[in-house]
Formats: C-alpha cells, structure tokens, sequence
C-alpha cells in the first residue's frame, strides 16, 4: 500500500518511521511520505493561508497550493483515496479503518488554521473517492495528528504487518466489542490474582469467560455499542 500524507509539518511523521510500521516500510509492504505543501506555493514567503471571504477568526488555507499538490498526487485512473482529517467529517471506527486497508493508495490531506478552502474537496471528488473523517468529537490544531492514528489503525491491518495475524482477531471492535482483561505471570502480583479459569488449560471456558468479560466491560464502557 502507498500512502502520502499533505502537511505543513512533515517532520510531523517521522515517528512511523520507527516500530512496525517502519519495519514494513523497509519490507515494501508500506510506502509512506509526507509531502511538504509548501513546496507548491510560488512567493517568497511560501503562503498557504488566507483571510476567509465573509469575515471570521482565523486564517484558511488556500485552494491553490492543494490543488498544485493534489494534480501530482492523485491518481489519474481515480484509483486513488483522498482522506480529509476533520472534525465534520464521519467518525472513524475500526470497520473503515479496515476498508481503508484494502485500497491501493491513500492520501491524507492535513488542515490547519480554520481548514482548507471548501473548493478543494468540491474539485478533488470529481477526481478520486474522497472521505471526509473524524477522529472524534473533538477539535486538533490540525490534520497531522488524527492522520497519524488513522494510518496506524489502517496499516497494522495490512497483511504481513503484524507478525502475528492472529492477534488482531480478538482485538477491542474487531468483534464489535471490547477486549477482554488479559493476563500474564507471575500468578499473584500485589495479592492481586490471575482468574483461575485462565490457568485451568480447559479453552472452551477461557473462551466462555473472555466472551463474558468482553461483553460485561462493552456493558459497563460502551453500552453504545451494544446498541
């Protein structure tokens, strides 16, 4: 999978450079850059920001260094996903983040300010699919941050990133609800001890108890998710 990230602040993604992800860049399973988008401004200054037409605070970022940008990047088969990191967007859930998975080629196109002039997604969608994401019902300084948690949660699914593909099945919203405790030795830590189901060898009642608890702690967290 290739995916680029649009940003005034590369330096931003240098972190998936290291752990898993970057072992599957090294792998070529993953192809990952950030794109500066500075470079497709043409004055001294290298502006990508103006005043919004009818007043307001703040400052937008300007229709035509992304639209420089998003010519050299997107596909021109229209193969490509354009991914616009917003709060006004649909919220992101382990469910997209495996549809996203199984695309070829992922853009994100990071805001700043007080976003990015409405014209950009107007034009980009005539040109690629276009999803317009939330991370949750919360505001960022900018797209870089929720970009980054999408991509990990997109490119962990990928095959061949996570060693054991196993561990994903019985993941929290794999099966729509979240995960069970876990455990590990020794037996008895701080008087506090391990279930005995967990270290009676009988799977079906692990599995039985790991179902209960999934299920209990959705209840008590989540109970949105029940619903």
């Amino acid at each position: 999978m290739k995916i680029q990230a649009v940003t005034i602040f590369p330096e931003f993604f240098d972190v998936l450079d290291i752990s898993l992800l970057g072992k599957a860049q090294e792998q070529n399973i993953l192809d990952f850059s950030a794109v500066n988008l500075r470079d497709y401004t043409h004055d001294k200054h290298r502006t990508v920001d103006d005043s919004p037409y009818g007043g307001g605070a703040g400052m937008l970022m300007k229709a035509e260094p992304w639209g420089e940008a998003l010519d050299e990047l997107l596909a021109k088969d229209g193969s490509t996903v354009l991914v616009v990191p917003t709060p006004a967007g649909e919220l992101f859930n382990q469910e997209l983040a495996a549809e996203l998975a199984t695309k070829e080629h992922i853009v994100f196109a990071c805001g700043r300010y007080e976003g990015i002039d409405q014209r950009v997604f107007d034009w980009a969608a005539t040109k690629s699919e276009m999803k317009m994401i939330s991370l949750g019902d919360y505001v960022l300084n900018g797209g870089e941050v929720a970009a980054l948690a999408m991509i990990e949660a997109i490119a962990r699914l990928i095959p061949g990133v996570i060693g054991n593909a196993e561990s994903l099945v019985e993941e929290s919203h794999s099966n729509g609800l979240l995960e069970y405790p876990s455990y590990t030795k020794p037996a008895i830590w701080r008087d506090l001890e391990v279930p005995e189901v967990l270290r009676s060898g009988n799977h079906a009642e692990i599995a039985k108890w790991r179902l209960e608890q999934a299920i209990e702690r959705t209840k008590r967290i989540r109970p949105d998710l029940l619903d």
